[in-house]
């Protein structure tokens, strides 16, 4: 596994974060508590359908748009939840004390509808639905990545009955990360049901809307060296 090492510690409240994972955790235990027929229910009503997404007219008039974000806070099973809240607060802590709260929500919104969007257009004609944050965790990979292109991470390597940590660039794991996502979009179905393509889109997004948010960033750096 890999945690963050930050370089400066900033006592600053960072609330999306831990309020994305509140939501995320409480909408799962809900889903798991409810009967059978309501949880198909909600999935098929809030998960992102690719066959239900692309007739126009029902789009804009039935409110389809808003199942590209409701998806992101409905997950499968544990594993699905664990993986990516733990991505998310990895990532997401430092990505959003550099770019605040609300455009740290705005990337997690727009980055993951618009990876379920693009999930949705590979998968065109499919009725299983896309669900997970996985598409806004990606986002939020490709924004630190742009944000902190020399950040180290700390890596955490099981030697026998020993763990060894050392660092290691963060540009270099993300980077495998991606070439991960590429070649398994080039397998398909053969590792499983995940939305590759969603994935690779939410990481462009992610770097593009962190390469756009550079001169807020350079203020938000500047105000806060200042106090």
């Amino acid at each position: 596994m890999f945690v963050d090492v930050p370089a400066r510690h900033h006592l600053q409240l960072r609330w999306v974060t831990p309020a994305l994972v509140v939501a995320c955790v409480a909408t799962y235990l809900w889903l798991m508590l409810a009967a059978p027929a309501t949880r198909l229910a909600v999935l098929g009503d809030w998960g992102t359908v690719p066959a239900h997404l692309f007739h126009w007219g029902a789009f804009l008039r039935h409110w389809l748009w808003l199942r590209l974000l409701s998806a992101l806070f409905i997950h499968a099973d544990w594993l699905h939840l664990l993986g990516n809240m733990l991505f998310l607060v990895i990532f997401g802590l430092p990505a959003e004390r550099a770019l605040g709260s609300r455009r740290f929500l705005a990337l997690f919104l727009l980055g993951g509808a618009f990876a379920n969007l693009v999930g949705a257009w590979t998968l065109a004609g499919q009725l299983r639905p896309i669900i997970g944050c996985s598409g806004a965790v990606s986002a939020m990979l490709g924004a630190y990545l742009a944000l902190f292109p020399r950040a180290r991470l700390g890596l955490v390597l099981p030697l026998g009955l020993y763990f060894e940590f050392i660092h290691v660039p963060a540009a270099l794991l993300i980077g495998m990360w991606v070439l991960l996502q590429l070649l398994f979009t080039w397998a398909g179905p053969a590792f499983g049901t995940v939305v590759w393509w969603a994935h690779l889109a939410g990481f462009g997004f992610g770097v593009v809307f962190a390469l756009l948010s550079r001169n807020a960033v350079a203020r938000r750096l500047r105000r806060r060296s200042s106090y």
